[in-house]
């Protein structure tokens, strides 16, 4: 992260050497400065953002429960038509997302890609990825992994796109990630058809964009690889026992969980 010089050990390293363990160091990592009470910064804008797949509504009830406990959040809804391309995505992620005011991003699954190219172009303050792709430091990364591709080749339409998520995989499996029918059909109804190219592309990363402060929320062992990457990367990391809706499922928890974070960045204060 930013303002750590690259000689002291990071992650694993760091742990090992100070003799401590993950949650031990979890106290420690991420920690930021109090605010002074004499000028205290105003916190900023938590923006829960949705895969490109789904909306707002896998988001909203966190974001109800954040605002009950005094968090200025907004579960993001892209501006926009519906987007063919990562850069129509970007596009209307930025249309949403203030330019005068103080951001912490809360991504989730496949919009986890577009942090990089969002702290360049807004002032974000600090980022926890929630069950979402982490992109590398610099270079490129693909949409998607090639099984994944594979898969989707199997289900694209004539006209290349592709059917809502939730009917890409068995129907018991999707079933299980919803606590009820209601839940299912208010994130159904907000699903979104992308053309299997979208998935072929890649998405350019900037270097840099990680000394913003960060940390990662993981929901099970699903995004394990990159949970690991962030606590490599010297980042505060947590992980609840759940799905990859685990924010429709529990949502009070998740809320609390990632407030739990933000404070541990310095970017807001504790519930308790």
């Amino acid at each position: 992260m930013g303002g750590v010089h690259a000689a002291v050990p990071r992650g694993r390293a760091a742990r090992a050497a100070a003799g401590m363990s993950g949650n031990e160091w979890l106290g420690l990592e991420g920690a930021r400065a109090p605010v002074s009470p004499n000028h205290p910064s105003p916190p900023p804008l938590v923006a829960l953002i949705p895969s490109p797949l789904l909306g707002p509504a896998v988001w909203r009830p966190v974001r109800t429960s954040l605002c009950d406990h005094g968090v200025d959040a907004v579960a993001i809804s892209p501006a926009g038509s519906t987007p063919r391309t990562p850069e129509d995505v970007l596009n209307g992620l930025l249309a949403a997302l203030p330019m005068d005011r103080d951001v912490a991003l809360v991504p989730h699954s496949n919009a986890g890609l577009y942090v990089p190219e969002l702290t360049r172009q807004r002032p974000v303050v600090g980022v926890v990825f929630v069950d979402a792709v982490l992109p590398p430091r610099q270079g490129a990364v693909p949409v998607a992994p090639p099984p994944l591709v594979e898969l989707l080749e199997e289900k694209a339409a004539p006209d290349g796109l592709l059917p809502v998520w939730t009917e890409w995989w068995d129907g018991d499996e999707i079933s299980g990630l919803f606590p009820c029918v209601d839940v299912r059909a208010s994130v159904e109804r907000e699903q979104t058809r992308l053309p299997l190219s979208y998935f072929t592309a890649s998405v350019k990363v900037t270097a840099g964009w990680d000394e913003v402060p960060a940390a990662y929320l993981a929901f099970g062992e699903t995004y394990r690889e990159e949970r690991t990457d962030a606590a490599d990367r010297g980042w505060p990391v947590s992980t609840l026992p759940g799905r990859h809706l685990h924010m429709v499922v529990e949502p009070d928890c998740v809320a609390a969980e990632i407030s739990r974070l933000l404070t541990a960045l310095g970017l807001a204060r504790s519930r308790d």
